[in-house]
């Protein structure tokens, strides 16, 4: 295992959101099953690693929980220990969980119910509570941020956090707020976003005031992530989980013609 963390990449896409209507349109929201919400992929005990580092090691920039989300964060967690019990590799023995990288984790009631969850699985998650009149950022395990700083984005409503997205117009922020309110927590969503970038690494953190590098020669690399939307049964908050995939633009097929209708600048 490589010990700087610095290229985890899958030889393959299982989800290329350029290709599908579905995926390609804003906001590219589909019915997703629950035995599909957690993803387990080729890259497990690298990522799993890594994440594991970055808890040890920038635990303020990749997790953090506002004082009123600690029950969805609780509910969450428990939703999270429920999934992986069910799949094939994990096994509990008391207050211990053993992934399927044989790693254990402590899940007991005295560590935080995001650290638990984020060295449970591939996933970040991202708490969003209805405040108002929008859902707002209140909590979120996020290792492999994507050209944001949760502590810019953490206490915003959905409209500013997208501010910076210019796709995410007036319209789309009314259709995606509706879509929080109505979700019922049986009925989970899915969508997928494409990126381009001239760095592999998967923890990516960078300030909204930081200009962005623009096409250059060199090797790039595809970054695709497959988001869901599940809203907790108790406390009604909506997580927003992201699954990432990182593949060098050679191994994804049509990935070239879709940077090369790239007309913006790529993340570093």
């Amino acid at each position: 295992m490589r010990a700087d963390f610095s290229e985890i990449c899958q030889t393959t896409l299982p989800v290329r959101p350029w290709t599908e209507e579905r995926t390609r349109r804003l906001p590219g929201l589909n019915p997703l099953a629950f035995d599909d919400w957690l993803v387990k992929d080729e890259c497990f005990r690298e990522q799993m690693a890594y994440r594991d580092h970055l808890l040890r090691t920038r635990f303020d920039s990749v997790l953090a929980c506002e004082r009123g989300a600690e029950a969805a964060a609780t509910e969450l967690r428990d939703r999270v220990l429920e999934a992986v019990l069910s799949c094939p590799g994990y096994s509990r023995n008391g207050n211990d969980v053993r992934r399927p990288d044989g790693v254990l984790v402590a899940v007991d009631g005295n560590r935080h119910p995001l650290l638990v969850a984020g060295q449970l699985v591939q996933e970040d998650f991202c708490i969003l509570q209805r405040q108002k009149h929008e859902h707002v950022l209140t909590g979120a395990i996020l290792c492999f941020p994507a050209g944001w700083l949760l502590s810019e984005k953490m206490g915003l409503p959905l409209t500013r956090i997208h501010g910076p997205v210019v796709s995410y117009d007036d319209r789309v922020a009314r259709g995606v707020q509706r879509v929080f309110d109505r979700l019922p927590p049986e009925r989970p969503l899915w969508r997928a976003n494409t990126l381009v970038y001239l760095n592999p690494d998967l923890f990516q953190p960078r300030s909204a005031s930081d200009r962005r590098r623009r096409f250059g020669p060199g090797k790039r690399w595809i970054r695709v992530e497959r988001q869901t939307l599940v809203k907790l049964r108790s406390t009604r908050a909506v997580v927003f989980g992201i699954h990432t995939w990182v593949v060098e633009e050679t191994r994804a097929a049509g990935a070239a013609e879709f940077v090369a209708s790239r007309p913006g600048p790529t993340d570093r």
